[in-house]
Parts: structure tokens; C-alpha cells; sequence
């Protein structure tokens, strides 16, 4: 990676640990970040670079006998404008979390609320707009504990779930989009229909068709016990699931990608997840590095 990306990605705050070394060899690396220190406890007034430099243009047109010393302030108002740039790219970023296959990690956002980021997933929120708005963008999985106070948006692809403060989790993956509620009121908006879910309630829908989701007595989500959970889920999104808590590829064959499966499997163990999945299913399985193969019995 090009000194440009790696101090794209610093700005971004999404260096990978390896990139982070990477970065801290920059023969520039204290430069930046002390310029990015003195940028954080900087805050702009309001200015208008094009109006001061017309202001400023003005005045110097009526004094060209001082040439010697007009030609330094306006390399130090470019230099200013520089400055204001940067502060206003820096500060208007959005902050952006991933997490790899079989990871997970906690982030506490500004109004304290937390969200745990299940394995595979990204999570993005604009930190200097947060008091305006209360606003996640979620793609993959994650359990949130909403702290209470305005509206609190989880924007995804499928939908928009809403609450006040609340703990609920949230699942966005390919065809399969699934809100369960444990505290709280929560609030599904999708493109054809708004639901409102109470504790132990969740909305599931799988390849564009809503399914009912029997109510749960329970506080948070299996995955946060190392364990996933399916009720009539085609097999195709249960292997999804195994693969983003292996690192494997699954590939089916002569098998039937749809056919629904019930039950579970643990995260800590690979053959003992598959054997929890293939044996109610008749099915066996081969493995041949970090590739599976299931195969009918």
C-alpha cells in the first residue's frame, strides 16, 4: 500500500494493525500526527476563504509599495486556507468500524450508547453530527444497548429500525434480514411494511419474504454465548454464518441449498458446527484445507 492510501486510512481511523505499523514508518509520521493533534483542539469560527482573500486582495492593490511584505501574509492566508481544509475534512469524517471473520468488537458511541459488532460486519457514524442526529449504518450483525434520549436510527439495506432507548439486535446480510427486541420498543420500517416489536418479539425476512419469529425469553442473542441459533432457515444462510465464524469456504453439492434447517451450532469447535448442521440434514461433509464440501448421504 502507497504512503497516500495509508494516510487516507489513518484519516479514515481503519488501519488494520499491520497498516498501522506500516504508517508509523512514514518518515513524515510525527509531522501528521501532530498536525492531526493540533487539528483535534482547533476549532474553526466561521470563515470564508474566497471573502477574506477578496477583503484582504483589496487592501493590498491600494499599497503596491509594499510589494516586500504582501507576497509572506498571502502565503500565510494559503496557507490558513490549507489549515481550515483539513480541520473541516478531519472533523466531518465518518468513523467506521469492520471486524474480520470470527471477531467481534465493542463500540461505545458518543452518547454512550454501545454496540457489540458481530464477526463480518461494518458498522459507520458521523461523530460531529451525532447531537443532530442519532444515526448507525449497519452492515452484517449487532446487539445494541441504546442509551436513552432522541431518536436512534440503524439504517441497513433491507430497513430502518428506530428506537428511543432500548436493547436489540440486528442482522443484515445477503437475503436475510432479521430484528429481534429485548428491551424497549423497537420500530422496523422496510419497503413494504412498518412493524413495532416488543421484548422477546423479532421481524425475520428471508429472500424478500417475511417470516413469524417465536417469541424468545431471553436478554441477548446466542452469538454473544458462541453459539448461532436457526429456526426453518434455508441452508444457504446457515452456511454463510459457518463461514463467518470459520475461515472456510463451503461449497454444496448435489444437495438442496434451500431446504430449511432448525437448530444450531458452537463457534469454538469447526467439526463439531458442521456435524450439528449436516447430521440432521442426512448429509456428510469433506474437508480439504479451509475448503468444506457437504454432500447427500
Amino acid at each position: 500500500m502507497n504512503r497516500e492510501e495509508l494516510i487516507q486510512k489513518w484519516l479514515d481511523h481503519n488501519l488494520n494493525t499491520e497498516e498501522q505499523k506500516a504508517f508509523e514508518q512514514l518518515e513524515d509520521y510525527k509531522d501528521l500526527v501532530q498536525l492531526d493533534g493540533a487539528l483535534q483542539s482547533f476549532k474553526s469560527p466561521e470563515f470564508s476563504v474566497d471573502k477574506n482573500y477578496e477583503i484582504l486582495n483589496a487592501r493590498l492593490k491600494t499599497k503596491r509599495s509594499s510589494q516586500s511584505w504582501y507576497k509572506p501574509i498571502l502565503k500565510i492566508a494559503a496557507l490558513l486556507a490549507i489549515c481550515f481544509s483539513v480541520y473541516y475534512y478531519t472533523t466531518t469524517l465518518d468513523s467506521t468500524f469492520n471486524t474480520e471473520i470470527a471477531s467481534q468488537t465493542t463500540i461505545e458511541l458518543p452518547d454512550t450508547s454501545e454496540v457489540i459488532l458481530n464477526a463480518n460486519s461494518n458498522l459507520v457514524f458521523n461523530e460531529s453530527n451525532w447531537n443532530n442526529k442519532r444515526k448507525v449504518k449497519l452492515n452484517g450483525e449487532a446487539f445494541f444497548k441504546v442509551a436513552k434520549g432522541e431518536r436512534f436510527d440503524v439504517v441497513t439495506q433491507d430497513g430502518t429500525v428506530s428506537v428511543l432507548g432500548t436493547q436489540f439486535n440486528v442482522k443484515q446480510r445477503d437475503g436475510f434480514f432479521e430484528v429481534r427486541c429485548y428491551e424497549g420498543l423497537v420500530g422496523v420500517k422496510t419497503k413494504h411494511s412498518y412493524t413495532e416489536l416488543q421484548p422477546g418479539n423479532g421481524l425475520r425476512i428471508i429472500d424478500g419474504k417475511i417470516f413469524a419469529n417465536e417469541k424468545e425469553i431471553t436478554t441477548q442473542p446466542d452469538w454473544l454465548r458462541g453459539e448461532s441459533t436457526f429456526t426453518n432457515t434455508p441452508l444457504k444462510h446457515v452456511i454463510n454464518e459457518l463461514e463467518n465464524y470459520y475461515d472456510i469456504k463451503i461449497v454444496v453439492d448435489k444437495a438442496d441449498a434451500n431446504r430449511l434447517y432448525t437448530g444450531g451450532f458452537t463457534h469454538k469447535n469447526l467439526d463439531l458446527a458442521l456435524q450439528s448442521v449436516t447430521i440432521p440434514l442426512n448429509l456428510s461433509y469433506s474437508k480439504s484445507g479451509t475448503s468444506v464440501v457437504l454432500k447427500r448421504e
